[in-house]
């Protein structure tokens, strides 16, 4: 018996890339603008930026992408107070779904559509090499140890994201996510509290025992609760957020190095510069050049 062949549609069909960056901007950053002929998604992941274009202004906060049509004028710049971390991504596209994304069409992405673009940049990290002011280069170029299949992943999180959004545009009744199960709601409630406590008391000695008394759990469960959220270990994570925030603050550029250090409860500034040098690659004076460096450059 012969089965017949069903030939499935495809709404959305990115064929090229061309710009899949992040970005942690000086809360003075400021590009004058450009405009090109393929599609660009813009997403602040932390802070707030302002972004111009010839159809009207957008004033942009932590959770809210932006969609650029090809030939939109844009520019950027963060409001001098606060600083942002940015994820850029463009591509060419020509199916006529993406009608649904012109005009500046701006989103407050929901959980899930925030979990979904999380994927795209951890994607996007595996797949490409970074395109810095420290590590110039190509707009985009392959990794040469990617991941089996990391491109094409890639673009099948992008594919799913734009029909995602379509999907929530036309029907903003669906766009609340799927409520946990009591039990994995708890879980998530609880990981979130510590996760605020752990950022709250930053300029502490945190420790394990220490997060333990304030939430009455065991060791084991603290360390299970972090690694499943986090990936990493309670400490490491500590650490991370503790050079977060430093970062943080030299791109607002309110404090001096030392006082960052004694902000964060480093024991000196030599140890809080090695220690952010052992996280990020470059020491602090190295990161605030970088931020100078890209001052005026192009997202």
């Amino acid at each position: 018996m012969e089965f017949p062949r069903y030939p499935t549609r495809r709404e959305i069909v990115i064929r090229k890339l061309v710009t899949c960056s992040y970005y942690e901007l000086a809360k003075n950053y400021a590009f004058g603008g450009e405009h090109h002929d393929f599609w660009e998604l813009l997403y602040v992941d932390k802070g707030e930026l302002r972004v111009q274009t010839d159809r009207g202004d957008f004033e942009l906060r932590q959770g809210d992408l932006l969609a650029f049509e090809p030939g939109q004028f844009h520019a950027a710049a963060c409001n001098g107070s606060v600083a942002a971390n940015v994820f850029i991504v463009s591509f060419e596209c020509r199916s006529p779904g993406m009608n649904h994304f012109r005009r500046n069409r701006r989103f407050r992405l929901s959980d899930d559509e925030r979990g979904l673009l999380a994927s795209l940049m951890e994607e996007g990290d595996r797949a490409f090499v970074p395109n810095t002011v420290r590590h110039p280069g190509p707009l985009l170029a392959r990794k040469p140890n990617a991941p089996y299949g990391s491109e094409q992943l890639f673009v099948t999180f992008l594919e799913t994201l734009l029909i995602v959004l379509i999907r929530s545009a036309a029907s903003p009744e669906n766009r609340p996510p799927l409520p946990f199960a009591s039990a994995e709601k708890q879980e998530a409630g609880l990981t979130e509290r510590i996760i605020d406590y752990m950022e709250s008391h930053l300029s502490d000695e945190l420790s394990v025992e220490r997060i333990c008394s304030a939430f009455s759990i065991g060791k084991t469960r603290l360390s299970l609760l972090i690694k499943k959220t986090t990936g990493c270990g309670v400490m490491e994570y500590a650490n991370r957020l503790k050079i977060e925030k430093a970062k943080e603050h030299i791109r607002e550029d309110n404090y001096n190095f030392t006082e960052i250090a004694g902000l964060l409860g480093y024991s000196s500034v030599h140890y809080f510069s090695k220690q952010f040098k052992k996280m990020t690659g470059s020491s602090p004076s190295e990161y605030a050049n970088i931020l100078k460096a890209r001052l005026h450059k192009r997202l």
